[in-house]
């Protein structure tokens, strides 16, 4: 019965290890969303962060901000949207496609 905890262990001690590496890995991978016909874009990465927002000058009017802040909104709940299905579909691979709680 030892035998099989400590293959227990060294199991999750494993599974630990890789979702460190996963973790690191989708900090190098980006996801992008574009809203209002390319009028403003976000890149996030896999862990969800915003690298950056890019707007076109056109969509800058002072007489509608509200416009603006819609599409930014958009667009970063968008990229959100992208990375966490980024991320669960490396954590799929982890896991086989089990679900298991807190891991996406």
């Amino acid at each position: 019965m030892a035998r099989g905890l400590s293959d227990l262990i060294k199991q999750a001690q494993k599974l630990q290890k890789r979702m460190m590496e996963i973790q690191e890995e989708l900090a190098n991978k980006t996801v992008e969303a574009t809203v209002g016909g390319g009028m403003v874009t976000v890149v996030a990465n896999g862990q969800q962060e915003i690298l950056s927002i890019k707007i076109s000058p056109e969509v800058v009017d002072p007489d509608d901000v509200e416009m603006l802040e819609d599409l930014i909104l958009a667009a970063v709940n968008e990229a959100h949207r992208k990375a966490r299905e980024l991320m669960a579909k490396e954590m799929e691979k982890l896991t086989g496609g089990l679900k298991i709680p807190g891991l996406t």
